[in-house]
């Protein structure tokens, strides 16, 4: 029971995320390959407040998803002047940035020897209400993706979510009509941060211990494959991409492979089911558009 409670706490974090990838990608056509530093940078800052006060997990959550969506600021100046591919390598770089910052700076992150020791949650205070369990963490997940789906569907749905998509579509429709484009771009990618911050705090909480090597360039391409295989410019494709991307590879453990190859053949059934999958279903398992 724990283990299946385990794929599906972590089938929960990853559903923040790739929603969170959705926004920039999917809703406003702007692909970034930094959401693994996003998700690193909320995870270091959750274990700093974890470790370091006894702050309520409500407060944490605000000041890591508000730190961190500040720190997309970075980002989303230079997807004012940037355009299609080269803004994808400016995220790129700030992606290698962060990880070397978290890989070398040893007296704050501890570098490549990770933090450990990372304290349970404490709901009201500290001491007050403490958070520990796979049980527990398996409810606070699950509650807190179900209130991320609702709000990325009400967000989709508003205005702000009409805005998104002409910038998607025509950034110069935008500017005619009089709205300002890099705006837009700024609260686009502030939200996206903030959302993997809040993914990254809850995955640091849950494990226990971090280290730079679970938020490297890989992590960010494993989260836009997420996307992608579920569907852009929804709600829906970013949920199926997570729960396909986490529960594939479990599924894949009990198919009684010869323990020599047991590894490697899974990784190429994995590889050809992906391929299968964005060959006959291009928009992925619940897509609405595809990308220009």
């Amino acid at each position: 029971m724990d283990y299946l409670l385990h794929i599906a706490i972590m089938a929960n974090i990853y559903i923040i995320l790739v929603l969170a990838a959705n926004l920039p990608a999917g809703m406003s056509g702007l692909m970034s390959l930094c959401q693994g530093a996003f998700y690193g940078l909320g995870a270091y800052f959750g274990a700093f407040f974890l470790l370091r006060t006894g702050l309520p997990f409500p407060v944490i959550v605000i000041a890591v998803m508000f730190f961190v969506g500040i720190t997309s600021l970075l980002v989303s100046v230079a997807s004012v002047r940037l355009k299609g591919d080269y803004f994808v390598l400016a995220s790129l770089g700030f992606q290698m940035i962060v990880f070397t910052v978290l890989y070398n700076w040893v007296d704050v992150t501890r570098g490549p020897y990770g933090i450990s020791g990372i304290p349970d949650i404490q709901l009201i205070g500290k001491g007050i209400g403490s958070l520990s369990g796979i049980d527990t963490y398996f409810i606070l997940t699950t509650v807190l993706a179900a209130c991320s789906a609702a709000l990325f569907l009400h967000l989709k749905r508003s205005p702000f979510g009409r805005l998104l998509r002409a910038l998607r579509d025509d950034e110069h429709v935008l500017v005619a009509l009089g709205r300002d484009p890099a705006r837009i771009k700024f609260q686009s990618f502030f939200l996206s941060a903030a959302f993997s911050a809040l993914a990254g705090l809850l995955y640091a909480a849950y494990i226990g211990y971090i280290d730079p090597t679970s938020f490297t360039l890989d992590e960010s391409i494993f989260i836009l494959c997420a996307l992608f295989i579920g569907g852009i410019g929804n709600v829906r494709g970013p949920v199926a991409g997570a729960v396909f991307v986490v529960v594939l590879p479990e599924i894949l453990r009990f198919i009684g492979l010869p323990d020599a190859l047991a590894a490697n053949l899974r990784q190429v059934i994995y590889g050809l089911l992906l391929i299968l999958i964005m060959y006959y279903q291009p928009q992925g398992l619940q897509g609405e558009i595809k990308l220009k």
